[in-house]
C-alpha cells in the first residue's frame, strides 16, 4: 500500500506532496519569515477548521483534522499571496459524542477560539482571513459567526466562510463517480470520498478490511435534525453516512484537488477589492 501511494503521489502533478515544495504554515515558520512575507505584501491567511471524532471503525479520529491542512495549502496555492495558520483541529462534534475518543467544542467556544485566532492575525497584519471547514459540524457555526467576527476586525481586515456544504457532496459524488461508478455510496462522513482521502494521505491508519457500508438513504432535513438532536448513532450504529467500500488513492487526490479548486474560486470572489 506504501508504494501505491508513492506511485500516485508521483503521477498526480496537480497534488505534489506537500513535503517537497516551500511550507506555508505559520507554525513551521519564524517570526521574521513572517514578517518578511507580510512586508512582501502576502496578507491573506487561511484558518482550517477540523474535527477529531469517529469516522467509522475504519478511519482515524483526525480525518478532518488533517484533511483540513492539506486544503488549506492547496487553497492557498491556487490564491496566490496566502499562508496557512495553524489548524484548529477540534470542532463541533457533539453528534458524535455516543462513539468513544470524539472530543467536541461548545459552539460557543468554538465562536471563541476563531474569534480570537482573527483577531491575533488582524493584530500582525493580515488583510484577508479564510475560514475552512474541513468538517460538516463546523459549516453552520461559522455561518452564524462570520457577520460578528468580521465587526470586530473591521475596517483593517475581511475575513470569509467557506458555508456550502452541500456543494462539497457534489464535487466528492462527481469525483466518484467519475473514477469508478460509485457516486451513490457518497453519504457525507466516513464514506468512499473520506475513505479515499484518507487512504491517500494516510494509508497506514486506512483498516480497509473494517470498510462497510452506513446509512445510505438521501440525507433529508429530517434525518439531519435527527442526527443533531440524538446523534449519529441514532441513524447508524457504525458512524458511516454512506459507503466506504471501493476507496482508492486515486479517488483521494482527485477529492482533495477537486474541492481546492471550489474553495479557492469561492475565497477569490469573496476577497476585498483593495486587498
Amino acid at each position: 500500500m506504501k508504494a501505491h501511494h508513492a506511485e500516485v503521489m508521483q503521477m498526480n502533478d496537480r497534488l505534489p506532496n506537500a513535503t517537497s515544495r516551500t511550507d506555508l504554515r505559520l507554525e513551521r515558520m519564524n517570526w521574521p519569515q513572517i514578517a518578511d512575507a507580510l512586508n512582501a505584501g502576502i496578507s491573506t491567511v487561511i484558518v482550517p477548521c477540523g474535527a477529531v471524532e469517529q469516522h467509522g471503525p475504519h478511519l482515524p479520529l483526525f480525518v478532518d483534522a488533517e484533511h483540513g491542512t492539506i486544503l488549506a495549502i492547496e487553497v492557498a496555492l491556487r490564491l496566490g499571496n496566502a499562508l496557512v495558520a495553524p489548524t484548529i483541529r477540534v470542532g463541533c462534534s457533539e453528534h458524535h459524542m455516543a462513539f468513544p475518543g470524539t472530543i467536541s467544542l461548545r459552539e460557543t467556544t468554538f465562536r471563541a477560539v476563531c474569534h480570537d485566532y482573527c483577531a491575533s492575525l488582524t493584530r500582525h497584519g493580515f488583510k484577508y482571513i479564510c475560514l475552512l471547514p474541513a468538517h460538516g459540524g463546523n459549516f453552520k457555526p461559522l455561518a452564524n459567526m462570520v457577520n460578528e467576527l468580521n465587526a470586530s476586525v473591521a475596517p483593517v481586515c475581511q475575513i470569509a466562510a467557506f458555508t456550502d456544504l452541500m456543494s462539497v457532496m457534489a464535487v466528492w459524488k462527481r469525483v466518484v463517480q467519475r473514477q469508478n461508478g460509485h457516486g451513490d455510496r457518497v453519504g457525507g462522513h466516513a464514506d468512499i470520498a473520506e475513505s479515499s482521502l484518507m487512504l491517500y494521505l494516510h494509508p497506514d491508519l486506512v483498516h480497509e478490511e473494517a470498510a462497510a457500508a452506513g446509512y445510505l438513504p438521501e440525507l433529508t432535513d429530517a434525518v439531519i435534525n435527527r442526527i443533531i438532536s440524538d446523534g449519529l448513532k441514532s441513524v447508524t450504529k457504525n458512524g458511516i453516512l454512506g459507503d466506504a467500500r471501493g476507496m482508492s488513492a486515486e479517488i483521494g487526490a482527485e477529492c482533495i484537488a477537486a474541492l481546492a479548486d471550489l474553495m479557492a474560486e469561492y475565497f477569490a470572489a469573496a476577497q476585498p477589492e483593495q486587498h
